[in-house]
């Protein structure tokens, strides 16, 4: 299904904000909307900015060039945030832009933890919105313009250059954990052991991880991939998994825990803009992921199973109650669980949306 113009109309009126507002918070407007125009609910999508963008900051505009001589010393600089979107903004301008993506996909691949996964869950939607309108069959490079996306620029590679660019200034480096065992990923993430302060925000829980009991042994037993077919196929288990995981243990942090299967489904949407080369290395990382934000939102004990609710009948009325909630959480966790469900079956992954709604403030 290609996605209609209302996404890039969204875009254009996102991309004069920033994609961080009241200090750190991600801008969740790019995800939000295009996972509501891909599932239908595109005549949403302007009633919805129109409520968000209030809490948005301006655009940060750059003021000094990354080079190619200091850009691994600007990694993970907030403060040259405008400078990443700009550096960015010319890199999709000149060049293809899965040219882009193949160089700095493994560059920025060790920071994944960026803006709590969110760097690398935009750039996922991003790439996804692209492949699904047809840029990625011959990686053109797209329309000129600025980073606000004036000046005639496509509004997409505008998104991507974005995307990248707050990935590249929040980047947050984690020790990735190359799986090593026979563990199937809902075995794995079961036995992935809590960090044992769970009092403060996330930098501080990831920090424990290295001195956390059980931890890196935990996600080092998952079973690994041998070739980059099965690096896939693993990666989209890691998905489902998570999101399964999701429904008995939401309430360690119904808004953080949404990261630990949205991170790693924004990874497998762009294997296919990636060289095969890079699928592997992806795995691990989307991985490692996955396993931090369980360990770092783990509740104490899973919710009754009696007081968990059910499924709705359908995929399309769960898509549809994610949008009439409003939160941004809830809509990006039913896009990703709806794809769960097309490949799995499972209701509990439907079910797990209802959870988020119940658990997280509607917008």
């Amino acid at each position: 299904m290609s996605i209609d113009s209302s996404l890039d109309e969204a875009y254009e009126r996102l991309h004069h904000s920033g994609p961080e507002f009241e200090g750190w918070l991600s801008n969740h407007g790019p995800m939000a909307v295009e996972a509501l125009v891909r599932n239908g609910h595109g005549d949403r999508v302007h009633r919805w900015l129109d409520r968000y963008m209030d809490r948005l900051d301006e655009l940060p505009r750059g003021t000094s060039p990354v080079t190619a001589d200091e850009w691994r010393t600007a990694l993970g600089d907030p403060r040259r945030l405008g400078d990443w979107l700009v550096h960015f903004e010319r890199e999709v301008r000149e060049r293809p832009w899965r040219a882009v993506l193949e160089t700095w996909w493994p560059r920025l691949l060790p920071g994944i933890a960026a803006g709590a996964t969110h760097g690398v869950i935009r750039t996922g939607h991003a790439v996804h919105a692209l492949l699904d309108d047809g840029h990625g069959v011959n990686g053109g490079a797209g329309g000129n313009g600025g980073a606000g996306g004036n000046g005639g620029a496509d509004p997409r590679l505008t998104e991507l250059a974005q995307a990248l660019g707050y990935w590249a200034a929040r980047w947050q480096p984690v020790a990735v954990v190359a799986p090593a065992g026979a563990a199937d990923p809902a075995s794995a993430l079961a036995a992935v052991p809590p960090v044992p302060d769970q009092s403060a925000g996330v930098n501080h829980r990831l920090a424990q991880l290295p001195e956390t009991t059980g931890w890196p042994a935990a996600p080092a037993a998952l079973r690994p991939a041998a070739d980059a077919d099965q690096a896939r196929e693993l990666l989209a288990d890691v998905t489902s998994a998570a999101a399964l995981h999701y429904l008995p243990h939401a309430h360690g942090s119904a808004v953080m825990l949404v990261h630990a299967a949205t991170a790693p489904m924004a990874a497998l949407r762009t294997l296919p803009a990636l060289p095969r080369t890079q699928w592997v290395p992806t795995l691990h990382a989307a991985w490692t992921a996955a396993a931090a934000v369980t360990a770092a939102y783990r509740p104490a004990a899973p919710a009754p199973q009696d007081g968990l609710p059910a499924a709705p009948d359908s995929a399309e009325e769960t898509f549809g109650l994610a949008a009439r909630h409003g939160d941004a959480h809830v809509i990006k966790l039913a896009d990703t669980c709806l794809d769960v469900h097309r490949r799995t079956g499972h209701p509990e992954a439907l079910a797990a949306v209802v959870r988020a709604a119940e658990l997280i403030e509607g917008m």
